[in-house]
């Protein structure tokens, strides 16, 4: 199954750099852990995506982490952050990745948007156990 998936992987990312081909001087580099634009520091996530890049957005007191991929699947690797998925393309860094970003916004109570979590994607994780949940902010329609 893993000779598999990595040729599975290796095709998409073909596929992606095939599609951003020839955009590389129209782009802004930048490193992680550095302040990308006033307010929005990038922090390195890599593991289950390669490169993969959260970022802090704060203002005054206010922070919000943004994520993608540090967990593709929430209702599994939030409570479980030491499963792997095939689609992990370093297993090993997923998880250590899962941990360091769960466990500092645990710590720090922050709000954290997640693109792979359930409506409204966006709350509060706290340590549960060996793992971790996500406690989902009120929704109001109105703003």
């Amino acid at each position: 199954a893993k000779a598999q998936s990595n040729e599975m992987m290796k095709n998409y990312f073909a596929n992606v750099k095939k599609t951003f081909a020839g955009l590389e001087s129209k782009v802004t580099k930048y490193d992680w852990d550095k302040e990308v634009a006033p307010g929005i520091i990038s922090i390195a996530t890599p593991g289950h995506t390669p490169g993969h890049t959260s970022f802090v957005i704060a203002s005054g007191n206010a922070k919000i982490l943004i994520q993608s991929d540090v967990t593709n699947i929430p209702e599994f690797f939030l409570i479980h952050p030491d499963w792997h998925v095939a689609y992990d393309t370093d297993p090993e860094l997923a998880q250590a990745t899962r941990k360091k970003f769960y466990d500092m916004a645990a710590a720090e109570k922050a709000t954290v948007l997640g693109f792979h979590f359930t409506f409204p994607s966006i709350g509060h994780v706290e340590k549960n156990g060996n793992g971790y949940r996500l406690i989902p902010a009120a929704w109001n329609p109105v703003i």
